[in-house]
């Protein structure tokens, strides 16, 4: 072969290469998003639809576990997007200096203002115990630390509802938070570093209870016709999540990061949330919730930390968990 026949091939090919990249985008999520089962495969088809692009979730654990990914990765990571963050990462998040700034302004449905320039919602929820219908239901945080109701729990460190629950003790509890859970230490039966492990023993049985949110019944009804399944009213209300997706600033796809923030917010995204990851949409979809979405409790007080206090309250919220699971 020709030396510039060969050289132009090598050139075709490098270019060839150079646009597959281009149009990839990649973006991090928790490991439950992208199952069969998850809001994954429709929102990669719908999105791929609009965009004239290869999108490719990569699950990297649960939630909290996210965060840590890509601090260790740096400015140099593959994630064009990291969608899973919550509120109580928002902070420590924007502090990396790997995000950008979304620029939009769109109009939600959340129970919240949203003010913040780095990071769109894309579904909210509250936190609760699931159990099941018909067993000892307790009305509290502390009524359930009184009691030898069994429950699996997720880690702080890498999982969101791990976290949050963190976050409604110490809300709720304020300075007897440790000493509550010294008293909710016996009832804990394991702690896994995700949500699918710590549901999954649930329903196998290992637990009475777990920790997860007011919607999940609803999975049960709709998906499984089996209204076995309850999520329990505390009083001292239910602390809320507010998931988000961010851009990362070191992307190399910038305007189809931007594609996809925007995407997130319709109904081709949105309609799927519901029945696929089982939250409240973050936009009601044209057609409202889906039936059975009305038999979830509503809880009386929502308890929410700004992603300030949460990040300010989170070291010394830890040590308390540690301290008492310790003992």
């Amino acid at each position: 072969m020709h030396m510039k026949t060969t050289l132009s091939v090598i050139a075709g090919l490098l270019a060839t290469s150079a646009m597959a990249q281009e149009n990839v985008l990649t973006v991090y999520t928790y490991d439950s998003f992208v199952t069969e089962w998850g809001p994954g495969p429709a929102v990669e088809a719908a999105f791929e639809e609009t965009c004239g692009c290869d999108l490719q979730f990569e699950g990297a654990g649960d939630g909290a576990a996210l965060l840590s990914r890509l601090q260790l990765e740096g400015p140099r990571t593959d994630a064009d997007i990291v969608l899973g963050l919550d509120t109580n990462l928002t902070a420590a998040a924007r502090e990396t200096g790997l995000f950008a700034e979304h620029g939009l302004s769109p109009d939600l449905d959340l129970p919240v203002e949203w003010t913040d320039s780095h990071f769109l919602p894309f579904d909210w929820g509250y936190f609760a115990f699931v159990g099941n219908a018909g067993a000892e239901a307790p009305t509290s945080l502390r009524d359930l630390a009184d009691s030898d109701i069994q429950i699996v729990i997720q880690d702080p460190r890498s999982s969101t509802p791990g976290l949050g629950l963190l976050m409604w003790v110490k809300t709720a509890y304020g300075d007897e938070a440790s000493a509550l859970w010294e008293d909710l230490a016996d009832n804990i039966v394991t702690v896994t570093p995700g949500w699918s492990e710590a549901y999954g023993l649930f329903l196998e049985g290992e637990a009475d209870a777990v920790l997860s949110y007011t919607t999940s019944p609803a999975y049960h009804l709709i998906a499984e016709e089996d209204d076995s399944k309850v999520a329990w009213a505390f009083e001292e209300g239910h602390y809320m999540q507010v998931e988000v997706a961010g851009k990362v600033a070191s992307t190399d796809v910038p305007d189809l990061a931007d594609q996809f923030l925007a995407f997130m917010l319709t109904d081709a995204f949105q309609s799927a949330i519901p029945t696929t990851n089982w939250m409240y949409p973050a936009v009601v979809p044209e057609d409202g919730l889906p039936d059975g979405f009305e038999t979830l409790i509503q809880p009386e007080t929502a308890l929410l930390l700004s992603p300030e206090e949460a990040s300010a309250t989170r070291d010394a919220a830890l040590e308390e968990w540690r301290a008492a699971l310790a003992r």
